[in-house]
């Protein structure tokens, strides 16, 4: 990594990764039906976050996958060096786990939690397939802004996913609570 970034505009800059995983991101919604889509919709907006809990969740939307997609457009990919190869199991995984963590959420039955398929080994998988996105990419690019912004991607859901298990908790009681007994918050093999 340097300490001041090549900026190119290309075809071969990390903008591919971040589209790829956009399409990758709404694939699932081809194959979900229109209930399920919907239902999920309202799982995710009903979360009772604190003022300043929903400002963090809401920055790492509005502020940090901006600030990575526009960067993302003039950082050229390390294509053909040992960055770009360790950064591709990374991406890898990011992708395996977005997947699954869509079609694992839109598989639950209605009133229960979510604790089958990828969230068997994470409570919360569509973050840390995020980071594990941001991370990849800063590593194809060697990119430390893209490092700093993975980094404030991961503390900000440190301190905001307490609120939404509490709020789990409260809404699914003891099978939260036993779900959460066997699984690691982040990543893990379960207990």
């Amino acid at each position: 990594m340097s300490l001041i970034p090549a900026f190119e505009i290309g075809v071969w800059n990390a903008w591919i990764i971040q589209v790829a995983f956009f399409l990758i991101m709404i694939v699932p919604d081809i194959f979900i039906s229109k209930d399920l889509k919907e239902r999920t919709k309202r799982a995710t907006e009903s979360i009772p976050f604190s003022k300043i809990n929903r400002r963090l969740s809401l920055s790492t939307h509005i502020v940090i996958m901006p600030l990575v997609f526009i960067y993302s457009i003039f950082v050229p990919l390390k294509l053909g060096t040992a960055w770009f190869s360790v950064s591709l199991p990374i991406l890898i995984i990011a992708a395996v786990m977005t997947i699954l963590t869509s079609f694992n959420f839109a598989s639950t039955p209605q009133g229960q939690p979510v604790t089958k398929g990828i969230y068997r080994i994470s409570r919360h998988p569509i973050y840390v397939g995020a980071f594990f996105l941001f991370l990849g990419t800063s590593i194809a690019t060697a990119s430390w802004v893209l490092l700093i912004l993975a980094l404030a991607w991961i503390i900000i859901w440190m301190i905001v996913v307490p609120a939404e298990e509490t709020f789990l908790l409260e809404r699914y009681g003891d099978a939260y609570r036993e779900y959460m007994n066997r699984t690691p918050r982040w990543i893990g093999l379960p207990k």
